[in-house]
């Protein structure tokens, strides 16, 4: 097996000197890069496996570098992992927006960046396998358009399933293409893994409202046989076939009359070790299935089953890139927005309101006097009531309201369409319920009181014209309510 090639691009000399370390240490080939220019040199001698790519160096910034390796085609689908120093929320939504694989920050660790780089190979080989198996597609398209008029409905059916669809949708639309292809009114997906007694259907053409029905594989010998052996099952009667000599039997005691004559089952695979069939059948009003039947299902399996896997890959990447984004906006110990997600959602709501001839309130929360709580009960009970904090203040605000932490046991509240005297209200509404709520911790005999001093900044208004003047005028005004006593709101 040939060992993989990454090219690593950093400026810093020990950085590079250690992950190369690291990498040969577990086989890998390394390339090194002392910058950008060196980085482009070596792509243009020989495509990496992988490239590791520093964001900030002397000779080139990263992220542009990243948008040229991406914006060619030799190397775009080259997996590239991005290294920072900087925050995680300000530079790996940017370098995953222009294409990187994954984004690791320095200092890093071991055993982390060796796991990141494992699993972006695997995602790199199933890419490659995955574009290589559409490419075979595509040629087995070129040859089916010469054939007679079944391969013309096998063209028919691969010109639909190799679209941009989902999983899900593929296997309805398979189900309906093939069905229509082979004359059957019977035709459906099977799901399942390896040593369970139950399968679930996931696609019928027959019932095209079904999903995720539940079948046990004893009852469908067909299933069982394609499962247990990897290989196609042709019935061409099901009355004289030996596979259901035990289950014509508890037909026959169940009075059960099949209307089903003849049957193909085709396995196939697809990713995280689940397998699936793919079941047709005929009514006893309709031919029998013969060896030619079977010869053409299985050329539709085997060229969609490839779209399949793509577009499960697909959407594991969309949902990962999702994930890191929903991170990159949250705030990991109250799960509410940070400051950077609110501050784009408040530029937004500071032009709706000039738009509209609106009005809007910044509330900025200050638990008073926190550091007594982390002197006396410890980090731990602190981060309890960061967290009950969090709960409180989203069942108080509205729907149209959000709620996010600023920073250490600050918070801010977002008030659409709401006035001095609306906001005014309705921060002492959230004073009252801090000072009236117990905060509990598994570390306290009994629960703390708090209280919060609240200040409010209502836009539009005299000398505000940007996200950090409508800030300021909210700490002013919370500045106010701490020398005027705390627990208490001022504007």
């Amino acid at each position: 097996m040939a060992t993989s090639r990454i090219l690593v691009a950093d400026d810093d000399e020990a950085v590079l000197e250690s992950v190369a370390w690291l990498l040969q240490e577990n086989g890998y080939d390394v390339v090194p890069a002392n910058g950008g220019v060196s980085c482009i040199e070596q792509l243009e001698k020989r495509a990496p496996d992988l490239i590791l790519l520093d964001i900030l160096m002397p000779d080139a910034d990263g992220c542009q570098l990243l948008e040229r390796i991406k914006g060619d085609d030799r190397w775009r689908d080259l997996p590239v992992l991005m290294l920072s120093a900087q925050p995680p929320e300000e530079a790996s939504v940017k370098s995953l927006g222009l294409g990187a694989a994954d984004f690791i920050r320095k200092p890093y660790r071991p055993k982390e960046l060796l796991a990141r780089v494992q699993a972006q190979l695997r995602m790199g080989a199933l890419l490659r396998s995955t574009r290589a198996a559409l490419m075979r597609t595509e040629e087995q398209l070129v040859r089916a358009q010469q054939d007679a008029d079944s391969r013309r409905k096998l063209v028919d059916i691969l010109h639909e399933v190799t679209g941009d669809l989902s999983v899900s949708e593929l296997f309805h639309l398979l189900v309906r293409r093939a069905a229509r292809a082979l004359g059957v009114s019977h035709c459906s997906v099977v799901l399942a893994r390896p040593g369970e007694p139950q399968a679930t259907v996931v696609a019928a053409f027959e019932n095209p409202g079904l999903q995720h029905l539940p079948v046990q594989l004893e009852r469908y010998p067909e299933l069982k046989a394609a499962l247990d052996s990897g290989q196609p099952v042709l019935v061409e009667d099901l009355d004289t076939h030996p596979l259901y000599e035990g289950v014509r039997h508890v037909w026959g005691i169940e009075g059960l009359e099949v209307p089903i004559r003849s049957v193909i089952a085709l396995p196939f695979s697809i990713d995280r070790g689940q397998y699936g069939v793919f079941l047709v059948r005929r009514t006893r009003d309709q031919e029998r299935f013969g060896p030619a039947d079977l010869e053409f299902a299985q050329a539709v399996i085997t060229a969609a089953v490839a779209v399949i896997q793509r577009a499960q890959m697909v959407e594991s990447t969309m949902a990962d890139n999702a994930r890191l984004e929903q991170l990159a906006q949250t705030d990991p110990l109250t799960q509410l927005l940070n400051r950077r997600a609110l501050t784009e959602r408040i530029a937004a709501e500071m032009e709706r309101t000039l738009r509209y001839d609106s009005t809007m309130a910044l509330l900025m929360i200050d638990l008073d006097h926190f550091k007594r709580v982390n002197d006396t009960y410890g980090h731990l009970v602190g981060d309890d009531v960061l967290r009950d904090v969090a709960p409180l203040l989203s069942d108080t605000i509205r729907t149209a309201d959000i709620v996010a932490r600023y920073g250490g046991e600050e918070f801010l509240v977002l008030l659409p369409e709401t006035d001095d005297a609306g906001a005014e209200s309705f921060a002492d509404r959230i004073r009252r319920a801090i000072e009236t709520h117990p905060f509990a911790s598994d570390s306290l005999p009994e629960p703390l009181r708090l209280t919060a001093s609240i200040g409010v900044a209502v836009y539009p208004a005299a000398r505000i014209e940007s996200v950090e003047d409508l800030f300021a005028r909210a700490d002013a005004a919370l500045y106010r309510a701490k020398a005027d006593g705390r627990n208490r709101v001022r504007l």
